[in-house]
């Protein structure tokens, strides 16, 4: 049950650092409470020749690309070949992964962005987990707080999971497409292999190789 939404149906954990946090979870937003302290003791383990170690429990790849405009606070890991671009803005208990972009007034919090993952433009991601190769258009973003403030309830086709959090925005698996434009709304779990219309509101969860086009119309992918 809930096979969909667990974290190696979502997740390669080969493309991310914080594999062997997600090891240990069933469900990937259960890593979420747990990226800071994970962060630091992973940062004093990483070699001394791919990374060096700026502030108070940064390390970022001295293969990253950061630009001296960016503002990035720790806990954090910034990976190798990351691009790290004009006034984007990392609050703290976040990895970037290999080779992912972080772009112009991009801010992230309290997040995992697995390798190749882009974010490249005005976008927002908070208590979220962005799989291998997941792309967010200009403008899309995470919502990570309910309007009412209570705890995030997981509505499935197979029931709901009551998750604890107060605090959860995303779980995008690998190679998920969002639109520009589009709003996360928090508990959002999404499949592999799927893509999102661009100024969607969603909601709930999408199943892998899914369409979605809107609220009520998500069609299956083919190939033809």
């Amino acid at each position: 049950m809930y096979e969909n939404w667990k974290t190696t149906s979502l997740y390669d954990l080969t493309q991310t650092i914080a594999a062997d946090l997600l090891k240990e979870t069933e469900y990937p937003w259960e890593a979420l409470p747990k990226i800071g302290d994970f962060i630091k003791e992973l940062g004093n383990q990483l070699s001394l020749e791919k990374y060096e170690k700026k502030g108070e429990d940064v390390w970022i790849a001295k293969s990253a690309a950061v630009t001296e405009t960016a503002a990035i606070h720790g806990p954090a890991i910034i990976g190798e070949y990351a691009q790290i671009r004009h006034c984007a803005y990392i609050r703290g208990n976040a990895i970037v992964g290999e080779g992912a972009v972080v772009g112009n007034s991009t801010e992230l919090k309290n997040v995992i962005l697995f390798n190749k993952v882009q974010v490249p433009h005005y976008n927002y991601v908070g208590d979220s987990i962005l799989g291998y190769c997941s792309h967010m258009g200009a403008g899309s973003i995470t919502s990570n707080v309910k309007s009412d403030k209570k705890l995030v309830v997981l509505h499935t086709p197979d029931g709901e999971i009551e998750t604890g959090m107060k605090k959860f925005g995303a779980m995008l698996g690998d190679y998920v497409e969002v639109g520009c434009g589009s709003v996360l709304n928090p508990g959002t779990v999404v499949g592999r292999n799927v893509n999102i219309y661009p100024l969607s509101m969603v909601r709930g969860v999408i199943l892998e190789n899914s369409i979605y086009k809107k609220q009520g119309e998500i069609v299956e992918k083919y190939n033809k």
